[in-house]
């Protein structure tokens, strides 16, 4: 097959590559702001460097071969960017495979576990996922035109070794791991017990490849998660125990005072981190193959000795705001109780 991938060396795209590579009757092409080639990339692999906002004018670079049988877009955010592949793509390959999100889902669903037929519902107010809804809606009208067939993932959190295998109140930071480590509070916003998950690269991975030149996928989308379905609690007393730190010090602070106290920090947990994110992936199982292989412990343990031992866990003494916030809660608190 020819495979063209829009991004190849991310998070998820990375062991999409390594996986889609090994097969020698692939013959694939990566488009990617990468100037050097990873060492882990294959020479028969051909890279096309360039700016995503840009593709259009790579247009004579990426059909220099001819036309794709597939191709996988990993790093579209933007509906901009969407109308582009389309005008590029359409009747010029067989496949169009989307990498989106189960942010595109309502926050407030009719059921749990969420599958792929809920509504969709994503807020203006969440950019990142609202974006990715109106990527889907412009996707579905070209497949509807017969313009390719498509096919949508929708990743859930996803990471691998070089990640901070915890996402709190205020993102994926490494910085928080180095609280956990040094027995320093750590903010929790509302009580703790909304449900999370997070699924190795490898994993979400195995979806992706699942998908390529499948035609049971055609014109259908997958929910791509993890299994474990873990309450932020839950997630950061697993990551003190790998860690072997004290019991976490939560300071539980309800979720709309946080997201005013620290309004560009706490963006995505008012969004997203507050609600429930519990998905069905039986779909995902059935038609590409998915797998949920490494349990959240393993992973956690994955990450922790890679990023111990390259020195990549910040020091949370260079984010002094975090502690101002922990002093503000602790003192309106004291107050309330001394009243």
């Amino acid at each position: 097959m020819k495979i063209l991938i829009i991004g190849g060396t991310g998070n998820i795209s990375t062991p999409i590559t390594k996986e889609l590579q090994k097969n020698s009757e692939h013959h694939i092409t990566l488009f990617n702001h990468d100037v050097m080639k990873p060492e882990w990339l294959y020479d028969r692999v051909k890279v096309i460097s360039g700016e995503r906002s840009e593709l259009l004018m790579y247009e004579e670079a990426l059909f220099a071969g001819g036309y794709y049988d597939c191709v996988i877009d990993m790093i579209c955010f933007e509906p901009e960017d969407v109308t582009k592949d389309i005008r590029l793509f359409a009747e010029r390959t067989k496949q169009f495979i989307f990498c989106s999100t189960v942010d595109v889902f309502s926050k407030t669903p009719e059921y749990y576990p969420v599958t792929e037929e809920a509504l969709l519902g994503a807020l203006p107010s969440f950019q990142y996922a609202y974006k990715k809804m109106k990527c889907e809606e412009l996707l579905w009208e070209a497949h509807r035109q017969k313009k390719f067939e498509l096919t949508i993932l929708r990743p859930s959190a996803t990471y691998n070794e070089s990640w901070s295998p915890g996402i709190h109140s205020f993102g994926g930071q490494s910085y928080h791991l180095d609280r956990i480590k040094r027995g320093k509070p750590i903010i929790m916003h509302g009580d703790g017990t909304s449900i999370w998950l997070e699924s190795h690269c490898n994993d979400t991975a195995s979806a992706f490849i699942g998908a390529v030149g499948n035609s049971i996928t055609y014109g259908q989308s997958y929910n791509v998660t993890a299994d474990e379905w873990m309450t932020h609690n839950q997630m950061w007393w697993t990551i003190a125990k790998v860690m072997k730190a004290p019991e976490p010090d939560f300071v539980y602070i309800p979720t709309h005072i946080l997201a005013k106290l620290a309004p560009v920090e706490a963006e995505w947990c008012r969004e997203n981190f507050m609600h429930n994110n519990i998905f069905d992936n039986s779909k995902a199982k059935r038609d590409l193959g998915f797998c949920y292989t490494v349990r959240y412990q393993e992973g956690v343990r994955r990450c922790i000795n890679f990023l111990e031992t390259n020195g990549m866990i910040e020091n949370s003494d260079n984010y002094p705001f975090y502690d101002r916030i922990v002093d503000i809660w602790q003192k309106m608190e004291q107050q309330l109780f001394n009243n």
